[in-house]
């Protein structure tokens, strides 16, 4: 059962990204662009969640699962400090 929830919450984020960024390409919006990088970044901390306590048990991918995250989130608030000008 966790390892569906794992991929439905990645698989939840792509389609989050891919939706921000299509509405980028037809508005120029900066903000939708923050935002799709973001949930691009979201995505890659769930898929590292679902290689981390799935398929690889043994290794411990923490800091990088955190650090993937921290990116992204800090690429959202760049993105509202930045359009917030």
């Amino acid at each position: 059962m966790r390892p569906t929830v794992f991929i439905l919450d990645s698989l939840t984020c792509l389609l989050c990204a891919v939706l921000l960024l299509s509405a980028y390409r037809r508005v120029k919006s900066g903000l939708l662009l923050w935002t799709g990088l973001c949930f691009i970044g979201l995505t890659l901390s769930n898929g590292l969640v679902f290689v981390d306590l799935v398929m690889l048990p043994d290794v411990d991918l923490y800091i990088l699962r955190l650090s993937v995250g921290i990116v992204s989130m800090a690429l959202m608030l760049y993105g509202l400090i930045w359009e917030s000008r």
